[in-house]
This record gives C-alpha cells, structure tokens and sequence, in this order.
C-alpha cells in the first residue's frame, strides 16, 4: 500500500563521523517499521522545510531503531544538524530496490565505497559478517582525506572481521593514495583475487571507473552492482524528478546491475531534448 503521510519518529542520538557528517539514531514512535531490504532508503521529513532521501546505515531492530549517516550540504541538513536529541520528525519507508542478497551467497564478495558512499553499504558488510561471509568479503574504501573519512566506528570493527584496504587522495602512505579504482587491479593480485560479484556506492564518476577497471580486469558487467543518488523529492514515483530514461530510481533503484544502468543511460541519450534536460538536473 502505498503511505504518503509520513510516520513519527524521533532523534535519540547524534554524534560528529567525519568532516561535515554526522551519525543519526533515530526511533520509530507509535509504529513497527515496514522490514528493510539491505540497501533501501527511506524518506527523512524534517518540519517547516522538507524531505530527502537518505540510507540506513543499520536496519530498525525490534524496538524501531535505526541509524543513518547524513553530510551537511543544503537547508534541510542544516536544519536537521541544529536539532535537539529528542526531536520529532517525519519518516517513509522502507522505498525502493535494494542489494541482490540472493547472489551474495558463498561468493567472493568485492565492495568498494567512496566517501559517504560507504553508507549504503555498511549494513550489507554488517550482514556479511553476520552470515559468517567475511572470509570471502573485502572493501576498498576511498575518502578524500583522513578527516572526510565517514563511520569510523563501524570500519574498526570491519577492520577486525575482514580485509579493508582503505586510500586516500591525500596521504603520506604512497600504498594507500589515490582513488580507489587505481588500487582494484594491485589489490586483487596482491590477495590473488577473484572477485564473483562487485558492489559499488559513491559518487558516479567514481562507480563508472569502478567498473571501468573491474571490465578491463575480466569481471562482467552484470557482475557489477552500483547504488544511485538522485534528488528525490517524494520518494514513491509521483513527482518524477528521479528519472533515468524510463526508470524512475526511487522505486525501480536506487540498486542497479551495471550492464541494465548502461543500458538506460544509452536510452537517456536518445530522448527528446526537452525530456533529456529534465533529466539533466534530477
């Protein structure tokens, strides 16, 4: 069914992750939180301003909580930084497509994250390991630099359960500088890898060389998965300023197989000019 009003839910903690980022707790009030497929979003409502969507950076438990990891970078973050623990705010979810979890099974899991990228993916490593999958888990994360380097309490514990290779565009470590896509291809010789399956979030020229680099090194591309940002403004596929071609992200993404993402942003190309501008700016 599909819910338009948003539901209550409450900020019960926050603390500063990384440079301009902050890790959210928040509390579902008076309701059991639709069950979240690893890899969806949900709305965030905040009164007198607005709504954007954003992760889970961990699935509500039993009692409703969940935590998100959100980046300052317009009036509604703004808005959302200067509240009080104890604030009320508005809540849709869980929304759209998320992690193909079925094919994760006893495969050779490769994921690589930039930035607050990482977010999308932090519950998919917590269920890794969970499914006692960390053996055959590895990521490769990327940030700008040290201080813009996001859920510092979640990577210590992944660093304890699983191999981590962590780079930076601005480091002393010359082993560990540069973009990640630069560290795939030594990376994977290094450990004698080869990965079944690679995840991908972060900003979209980053995933493109992502895949770029993992196609040059044999992997298909419907091997390859990637996570989409896109300015949505209600979430449930009415507003459409989510489109991708004929794909609306919010509720056919934001997870794609790579070759099918190629594919609509080939079908964006031959659009009427008119429409390919609306797209544009989504």
């Amino acid at each position: 069914m599909l819910r338009l009003s948003p539901q209550s839910i409450r900020l019960i903690d926050s603390f500063d992750d990384g440079e301009n980022a902050k890790h959210f707790t928040f509390q579902a009030i008076g309701f059991t939180p639709t069950p979240v497929v690893i890899g969806q979003f949900f709305m965030l409502h905040v009164p007198g301003v607005g709504a954007a969507p954003f992760t889970y950076a961990s699935l509500p438990d039993k009692q409703g909580r969940f935590n998100a990891l959100i980046r300052k970078v317009g009036k509604l973050t703004e808005a959302l930084f200067a509240l009080n623990i104890g604030a009320i705010l508005g809540y849709t979810g869980s929304l759209g497509v998320g992690w193909p979890l079925e094919q994760l099974c006893n495969k050779q899991v490769l994921i690589i994250a930039g930035g607050c990228g990482i977010a999308p993916l932090a519950a998919l490593i917590n269920y890794l390991i969970d499914q006692e999958q960390a053996s055959t888990t590895t990521l490769i994360y990327g940030a700008s630099t040290s201080k813009s380097q996001v859920l510092n309490v979640e990577r210590a514990y992944w660093k304890s359960a699983l191999l981590v290779h962590e780079t930076l565009l601005d480091s002393d470590n010359i082993e560990h500088t540069g973009t990640p896509s630069a560290h795939i291809g030594p990376f994977l010789t290094m450990h004698n890898m080869k990965p079944d399956i690679v995840l991908t979030c972060g900003p979209e020229a980053m995933m493109h060389s992502v895949a770029d680099t993992c196609i040059e090194l044999g992997i298909a591309q419907h091997q390859i998965w990637l996570s989409l940002e896109r300015r949505m403004h209600c979430g449930v596929g009415l507003c459409g300023h989510c489109y991708l071609a004929d794909n609306l992200v919010c509720t056919q993404g934001p997870s794609y197989r790579y070759d099918k993402y190629i594919a609509l942003k080939q079908k964006t190309t031959s659009f009427p000019e008119h429409h390919h501008k609306l797209l544009t700016y989504c």
